[in-house]
């Protein structure tokens, strides 16, 4: 099979709408008083990386849902692909696999395939969850994509979600989240080692600073 055929580009699914509204939407905007910011600034088609802060096993699904009616794919670890019942639904929401520790070229493709043919895809520039939900040692994967295939990068700041349900938590705790969204950013020029950092640290600059003009957030995390 194909890297492009593992993922597909248009409109979401059914199954990508049915978990987003009877799932995630109830729990964003019921249980953790949800909100958004910047939903403009998101661009309706073309090419896109979406690179954000990584604090919770909670930030795809409501990246996901913020970013509706486009919908997201997402890199995910290769050993969730084996389990049998989980494997089918989490490709239909548009997830594909990556072997962690060290570079997948085959995810690396499947991404740039999925952008060439106009698709959005998320990375978390970190690459793993962080204790304090901020930016703090960005790869350069996200640029990397950026400049292979010529899209646009898109800052989002995910609020509070690594004290709702951060590394350190095994319950959750029901605080108040928001998505804030930010201007797109350029790809870099070229895909040398200085543009690609360059262009990471902007991302890590317009992310944090997302962070810092939020609200406080409800609580110290635990």
């Amino acid at each position: 099979m194909s890297a492009g055929a593992l993922v597909p580009v248009g409109p979401p699914s059914t199954l990508y709408r049915l978990v987003d509204g009877l799932l995630v939407a109830p729990v964003f905007h019921g249980l953790l008083r949800g909100r958004f910011a910047g939903r403009d600034l998101i661009p309706p088609t073309g090419p896109l990386v979406v690179v954000a802060n990584h604090g919770s096993h909670l930030d795809p699904p409501l990246l996901a849902h913020a970013l509706m009616p486009r919908p997201l794919s997402f890199m995910a670890k290769a050993e969730l692909f084996r389990v049998p019942l989980l494997a089918p639904l989490i490709r239909a929401l548009g997830a594909y696999p990556v072997q962690r520790g060290h570079g997948d070229r085959h995810a690396l493709d499947t991404a740039l395939d999925l952008l060439h043919r106009g698709g959005a895809t998320v990375v978390f520039l970190d690459g793993t969850r962080q204790v304090s939900g901020r930016v703090e040692r960005p790869q350069l994967g996200a640029a990397l994509l950026a400049a292979g295939s010529g899209a646009a990068l898109l800052p989002v700041a995910l609020v509070n979600t690594h004290r709702v349900l951060g590394t350190q938590q095994r319950r959750p705790r029901l605080l108040p989240v928001e998505v804030r969204i930010g201007a797109p950013l350029p790809p870099p020029p070229t895909d040398r080692r200085a543009d690609l950092l360059a262009s990471t640290r902007a991302c890590q600059a317009a992310i944090n600073g997302l962070l810092d003009g939020a609200a406080p957030p409800a609580g110290p995390a635990r």
